[in-house]
């Protein structure tokens, strides 16, 4: 008898992005997420695009997908409220706290995220952690604000560095800037999310704590395991 292969990573996203689809409610908008794992959710979309009265994206990269596969695009202002937005994460934790903003659509994440009555995170298990800060925290900037942000998570012992693209500042979806820190410990992420929300310059902080996952689907070698917060 053979050894079944396990999943690679990217299968395993495959996975998640199909699971997500129990939680569409059909005839209703969904609110999609950013990044190679919602790539697959939209691919599983497709296969389903009849049911779904259209979507509200996370960034430019997702609308062009969600188009390209025939599924109509409304602005955030058009929605007064989504049943489900699905997205995927940096990092989450066993309460489905999350870093989030790897692919640089934070803001726009979290406004769409605001939105929705229940976030419905789609990943694999290298993303869940006992304790957020591992991965570098993104935190949208404005431009004049940088140095002066970066300063402030000096105090906290943490190291901000401004996120480039092909050696210039990387620019976001909303014409920001990047800093991502490493040397966090996030062992109170409502609390820290809401204290670095009041700095001045700060646009949005990677930390989704007030908007934190309800329930989380994911990829492990056993299949998708399904988390509920």
């Amino acid at each position: 008898m053979t050894t079944p292969t396990p999943l690679n990573q990217d299968e395993l996203k495959a996975l998640v992005g199909q699971a997500a689809l129990q939680y569409i409610v059909p005839g209703d908008i969904v609110g999609v997420g950013t990044g190679s794992t919602v790539n697959k959710f939209i691919d599983a979309l497709a296969t389903v695009k009849d049911r779904v009265r259209g979507a509200v994206s996370s960034s430019v990269a997702s609308t062009e997908r969600l188009r390209a596969i025939g599924i109509p695009v409304l602005d955030a202002n058009e929605v007064e409220q989504l049943s489900v937005y699905v997205d995927g994460a940096d990092e989450i934790d066993g309460l489905g706290y999350m870093v989030k903003g790897g692919g640089a659509a934070l803001t726009r994440e979290k406004i769409v995220a605001s939105l929705a009555q229940r976030f419905i995170c789609i990943a694999d298990e290298t993303k869940l952690v006992a304790t957020l800060g591992r991965f570098p925290l993104p935190v949208e900037v404005i431009p004049m604000a940088a140095a002066q942000i970066a300063r402030r998570f000096a105090t906290l012992g943490g190291q901000a560095t401004l996120r480039l693209k092909d050696g210039q500042p990387l620019v976001t979806d909303n014409g920001q800037h990047i800093l991502d820190v490493t040397g966090l410990s996030i062992t109170d992420p409502l609390a820290l999310e809401s204290e670095i929300n009041q700095w001045p310059g700060v646009v949005t902080v990677g930390i989704f704590a007030h908007q934190k996952a309800q329930v989380c689907l994911l990829g492990t070698a056993q299949g998708v395991k399904t988390q509920t917060y």
